[in-house]
């Protein structure tokens, strides 16, 4: 046993824990805690520009490889009303992260201190446990439940505010024989999966929808298998991009009313029987919930039991942990294939394949005009950066027609915030993405308003030397929200064009991004012209490696896009052909190709 503070405890715990690095902002509450971090040593830190960036960096860092935590530090008050976003974003998505704050002292916490604001009240719903810490001795034991409960079961994350003389404090504590708590996660039964797999065998066009947890659980592979072994098509979700490669024969698209591809739509209208593996039915995905489920009988597997059923009850459900569940899969279904007593789906899976590769199911990307169309630039993207290539986006039409023109081929390569979608995100947890994982090319996606929203972190970037490619679309638009507004039949407040008196060279399009971020440290490159996007983004890769520091290309488009997608069900995608401002919509159902 070793006497030192309630602090240096805790960053003896991270340590143990795996944790090397974190991101936040000192401040006075929090002071100690740096202290002790720079006392102990062992643990790096990446200084934020916002506390909210902070956080959105530990996101990035934990999607980046299995079994990464992220961790965010802040001051008392403000700086833990600003990391809500990130628990918010973090808590839709699955994603532990833990944000550690200080506080006012803790006899002042009644008291309307400075900054002392009941921190652990305001988390509480966007966590799955918060605490603020009143007993130094405490402490480290409540750093050992956090990372125990954010690896058990739905992982998620975890705040916990110290009051400032709590992490002063002098406790007896041994770091030496600390071990970490055993993570909890339900296992399917084989019995659970061979009923599975049954009703399975009575389908006729069957289907395999890959979320997140797969992801979560590191499970590509075992998913990937299984498919192979079963002949069974998959749907990947939005959080399950990369489960199984985009090349591979059985990929038969994503789903959704926004981010799908129209094969994928089309087949899934098709099915007759969905096994859904770490999922949530999110309503972007399912829409109309009536018209996804109709004709179909679905086996949920999920690892949180009050998922199953939420948005509609399956036919048959498993509590699991993805992992644990695909390992019986694969082994049941290999047992079976040998026995000859799997169905033969090669003519439904070569029926699905057939329909991915049908030109009448792809989207127009090959245009040639000035202003640039949006579906150039992801043209022009799938060409210059590889196959593994991390892609990192937020939310926007940018980040909707990317998943519908983009190609992912491995797991943690499609790296964004799903459910929450708050602007701001990209640069944060690109640059957490970025420390995470120093090797493989990383490319960002944004439109001006998510880029202009935490435009500020690009400075950690410069900083830090945490370079990557930003590809920033701009139309100078609130690009979703005027689509959106198409059904109210207005444009209002949604264009942040204007005449920018100090750049009139980019025509009206307002902020002068380049000046912006070059006086932050970083590198960008403006294109106005198609043929000059592959130039850039060959300039850009040199920039990159040469400076490391992030680049960003910044490519000028037209100011109206209607990207395809549908406010109501699967069968009722509006496509459209890059439409001019004045030109009608010409909606095209795909329900006739049921």
């Amino acid at each position: 046993m070793a006497k030192m503070t309630a602090a240096e405890a805790a960053i003896h715990v991270l340590k143990k824990e795996g944790v090397d690095v974190t991101f936040g902002l000192p401040g006075a509450a929090i002071n100690p805690f740096y202290a002790a971090m720079r006392k102990v040593g062992g643990v790096d830190h990446v200084l934020a520009r916002h506390v909210e960036g902070a956080s959105h960096m530990a996101e990035g860092y934990t999607r980046t490889e299995a079994g990464n935590i992220g961790v965010c530090l802040g001051t008392s008050g403000p700086a833990g009303t600003d990391m809500i976003t990130g628990l918010y974003s973090a808590s839709a998505d699955s994603i532990p992260i833990l944000c550690v704050t200080g506080q006012a002292p803790a006899a002042k916490l009644h008291k309307e201190d400075f900054q002392a604001v009941d921190i652990q009240a305001i988390a509480e719903p966007v966590t799955k446990w918060a605490i603020t810490v009143l007993e130094p001795a405490q402490v480290p034991r409540a750093f050992q439940k956090a990372f125990q409960l954010m690896r058990s079961s739905r992982p998620g994350p975890v705040l916990i505010d110290l009051p400032i003389d709590v992490q002063m404090s002098e406790i007896e504590f041994d770091p030496d024989t600390y071990e970490p708590l055993p993570a909890y996660k339900p296992s399917a039964s084989r019995a659970q999966i061979e009923k599975a797999l049954t009703m399975l065998n009575e389908s006729d066009k069957p289907l395999i929808v890959a979320g997140g947890g797969i992801i979560n659980a590191d499970a590509s592979d075992l998913l990937t298998e299984f498919a192979e072994t079963a002949g069974v098509p998959v749907i990947p979700t939005l959080m399950g991009w990369g489960t199984i490669p985009d090349d591979h024969e059985l990929m038969a698209g994503m789903v959704g009313l926004q981010t799908h591809h129209r094969y994928g739509n089309a087949t899934m209208l098709e099915s007759d029987f969905v096994i859904g593996i770490g999922n949530r039915w999110a309503n972007r995905h399912t829409g109309d919930v009536g018209t996804y489920t109709e004709g179909r009988k679905f086996v949920h597997v999920d690892i949180e039991p009050f998922q199953i059923g939420r948005i509609f009850g399956p036919d048959y459900g498993i509590v699991s942990d993805a992992k644990a569940a695909l390992e019986l899969f694969v082994e049941v279904a290999k047992e079976w294939k040998a026995e000859g007593k799997l169905k033969d789906r090669s003519a439904w899976a070569k029926e699905c394949y057939d329909r991915k590769h049908d030109t009448a199911m792809l989207r127009k990307t090959d245009f040639k005009e000035t202003p640039v169309k949006p579906q150039r630039v992801y043209q022009e993207m799938n060409k210059a950066f590889g196959k593994n290539t991390r892609y990192v986006s937020s939310i926007g039409l940018s980040q909707i027609a990317g998943a519908q023109f983009l190609h992912v081929y491995k797991p943690r390569h499609w790296i964004n915030c799903g459910q929450a979608g708050p602007l701001g995100w990209t640069i944060s947890a690109a640059l957490g993405v970025r420390r995470a994982d120093p090797k493989t090319d990383i490319v960002a996606l944004s439109g001006d308003y998510d880029f202009q929203f935490m435009i500020e972190e690009l400075a950690v970037g410069a900083q830090f030397n945490l370079p990557y490619i930003h590809v920033l679309v701009n139309n100078s638009y609130l690009g979703l929200i005027r689509q959106s507004q198409r059904g109210f039949d207005m444009d209002y407040q949604v264009q942040l064009s204007f005449e920018n008196i100090n750049c009139p060279e980019i025509n009206g399009y307002g902020v002068d991004h380049v000046s912006v971020v070059e006086g932050l440290g970083c590198k960008a490159i403006r294109v106005t012209d198609p043929e000059e996007i592959a130039p850039a983004f060959e300039k850009a890769k040199k920039l990159k490696e040469e400076h490391q520091v992030p680049v960003v290309v910044e490519v000028i488009l037209e100011r109206v896009t209607n990207i395809s997608m549908s406010g109501k069900d699967l069968s009722t995608v509006n496509e459209f052909e890059a439409l001019a401002e004045n030109e009608t919509d010409a909606p095209s159902s795909i329900a006739s190709l049921r």
